[in-house]
């Protein structure tokens, strides 16, 4: 071998390994737990939350002020009504009837996906203290729920809410 053939070789071979060892230095910094948390991922902890903000409209009384939890395009499926809520006048109008029941909502269990940084549902059992308006006698219904929630605009809605009261209770 000549010394210009050693050259060249030892220049393949270092050009080779510090090629090799970026490649492997990039899957590594992107392999493992830190690959899976998205930036502005939100946690299960946060979309479980939103419940509370939604709740919280409901203790004002104001219809319009629930129906801004929800995108415009939002599906209802309500609870104690057999129609289905497809748009904001139809929430609003669903709320101006249950409201007057001072329902206040607690979870009882609650399971929640987070599908990306800006979609999760949020699915499980909650109950409602109901008020009857003419006697004031309390009642709690326990029913099965699921919220789906997209980010838009950087905000969180309910894009499709599905509340049926318990079966067999």
């Amino acid at each position: 071998m000549t010394r210009r053939s050693i050259s060249k070789r030892a220049a393949v071979v270092t050009a080779t390994t510090v090629l090799a060892l970026g490649t492997l230095g990039t899957v590594a910094a992107t392999a493992g737990p830190q690959h899976d948390a998205k930036p502005g991922k939100p946690s299960k902890k946060q979309i479980a939350a939103l419940f509370d903000g939604w709740n919280a409209a409901l203790q004002t009384g104001d219809p319009k002020k629930v129906a801004d939890r929800y995108a415009p395009d939002a599906v209802l499926l309500p609870t104690v009504s057999n129609k289905i809520r497809t748009d904001r006048a139809e929430i609003v109008d669903y709320f101006e009837h249950f409201l007057p029941n001072k329902p206040v909502g607690k979870k009882i269990e609650t399971i929640v996906n987070v599908l990306d940084s800006n979609s999760a549902i949020d699915t499980g059992i909650y109950e409602f203290t109901l008020t009857d308006p003419d006697t004031g006698a309390k009642r709690v219904v326990e029913a099965r729920y699921t919220y789906e929630y997209e980010k838009r605009g950087g905000k969180w809605l309910i894009v499709n809410h599905h509340s049926s009261a318990m079966p067999e209770g």
